[in-house]
């Protein structure tokens, strides 16, 4: 396996599971503003896009006054439960803490708030094994768009093909491959294996032990 210096990170179903608190702030958000309660399912396949797109996608509302009145609304409730309540995957720890063993840096890049990642890295006790987090705070333009992952390598010293990018949505896969990454999805959110064959990817993990195998090899 090609021998990488730094790995990156979505956040949401790659390595943490944010689901009881996001369905929570949609069906908040979103009764607050007249519409009926969503379906979790329907919430589940929006996690991942930017807020403002996840309202679009479930309500067909793409008035943006609309669209900015969610996000307040749907934080209010969810921002401070996933603090608190989102919980790392299994093996997400020691991926993490193993790559750093090895000298090879690991960042995040995903939509969810700096901050509140920055808190569950901490509850985990690994703020010290990250190189940068990249939240939806810092960038004018979300994935697919390669700001996040930019900013990342920068911040790592690293040129792009010396960091692998790990995600579980084929609109990762698009944001490895437009800053010129190498991708490798997780299958731990609703995208389905068979999304990734037609994104250019180096390898499939059904699992964050698995992606850590792979990544020893």
């Amino acid at each position: 396996m090609k021998a990488y210096k730094g790995v990156c990170f979505d956040f949401d179903y790659t390595l943490g599971d944010s689901t009881a608190s996001i369905i929570e702030g949609f069906r908040y958000g979103l009764t607050q503003m007249g519409w009926p309660e969503p379906d979790p399912e329907a919430v589940r396949g929006t996690i991942g896009y930017l807020l403002e797109d996840a309202y679009t996608m479930l309500t067909d509302d793409a008035d943006p006054t609309h669209r900015a009145q969610f996000r307040p609304l749907f934080l209010s409730i969810a921002k401070p439960r996933q603090k608190e309540e989102t919980v790392l995957f299994d093996g997400a720890v020691e991926l993490i803490r193993g790559l750093h063993g090895r000298g090879i840096q690991t960042s995040i890049v995903s939509t969810k708030s700096r901050d509140t990642i920055e808190y569950i890295m901490h509850r985990y006790g690994l703020s010290d094994a990250l190189t940068t987090i990249v939240g939806t705070e810092d960038v004018k333009r979300p994935k697919p768009d390669p700001q996040g992952l930019n900013m990342a390598l920068s911040r790592m010293g690293l040129a792009p093909e010396q960091v692998l990018f790990c995600g579980d949505t084929t609109i990762d896969a698009g944001t490895a491959k437009n800053a010129g990454c190498d991708f490798a999805a997780v299958l731990l959110g609703v995208t389905p294996e068979e999304d990734f064959k037609d994104w250019p990817h180096r390898f499939i993990a059904k699992d964050l032990p698995a992606l850590d195998r792979w990544l020893r090899e």
